[in-house]
């Protein structure tokens, strides 16, 4: 069966990776299940996610990590062009899809997705784009980011500020919405479980791909703000606690 985990709040916080999660990857593994990953971030290059999972103690190939930025470039058709408010994941993506990634002026489309480069240059150059009549795509609309700090905005904050400013209604392509449940459906194959630490998107994944939801606290999600919708199968403190058996069922 098949595994598909959340990175950012799963896996890692940040930089950190959170207690266990790579004990846990290898038991899941050994137990003979297959284990990839997602995530909303749209902002590094798959390279990079491997080459992170791989310091943190945990095998991964670049066939493993399905991304965001990979949903929102097969929102377009290859041969035309898409303005780049994002990080190099979103580049890359739009590079094998076929699109030409640009900065400035008038484009097919505008991509938004979270990167720490965002400022009033990039909102005017994205806004100026749909104005002139751009699609506006957004790789997903989390409102906020998990790190060992605490909460930061997310991409759906930077996607806020261009559609308001644009006056747009953007198409969302990452969790849980179509694009990616196809993206994960044709890279991936049927999914059995879904781990994540957002009801709102890794929780209705699950519900679309037919896959169990696992819920863990060490994320967005805390356990004062339980009960939650979708309800998930089991909720559990992290990862390590889920793989070993002592997450609870939710519910009465």
């Amino acid at each position: 069966m098949t595994w598909a985990l959340d990175l950012d709040g799963v896996v890692w916080l940040g930089e950190d990776l959170i207690r266990g999660s790579a004990a846990a990857v290898t038991a899941l593994r050994d137990r003979g299940e297959r284990v990839v990953f997602f995530t909303n971030n749209s902002n590094k290059v798959v390279g990079d996610y491997v080459a992170k999972l791989e310091r943190m103690g945990i095998a991964a190939s670049s066939e493993d990590v399905v991304s965001s930025a990979q949903a929102a470039a097969s929102l377009l058709r290859p041969g035309t062009t898409a303005l780049v408010c994002a990080g190099p994941g979103v580049t890359e993506a739009l590079d094998e899809r076929g699109v030409e990634a640009v900065t400035s002026g008038p484009a097919d489309a505008v991509v938004v997705g979270w990167h720490v480069e965002f400022d009033y240059g990039r909102l005017t150059a994205a806004t100026a784009a749909v104005l002139g009549g751009a699609r506006l795509v957004g790789t997903n609309d989390d409102a906020t980011y998990p790190t060992s700090h605490g909460l930061i905005p997310g991409g759906g904050a930077l996607l806020a500020a261009v559609a308001y400013a644009g006056s747009a209604v953007p198409e969302v392509a990452g969790k849980p919405n179509p694009a990616m449940v196809a993206l994960v459906e044709s890279r991936l194959g049927a999914v059995a479980h879904v781990v994540g630490d957002r009801p709102n998107t890794d929780g209705l994944l699950a519900r679309r791909l037919g896959a169990r939801f696992h819920l863990v606290l060490s994320g967005v999600t805390k356990e004062s703000e339980l009960p939650v919708d979708p309800e998930p199968d089991t909720v559990a403190p992290d990862l390590a606690t889920l793989v070993a058996g002592q997450g609870s069922a939710a519910g009465p």
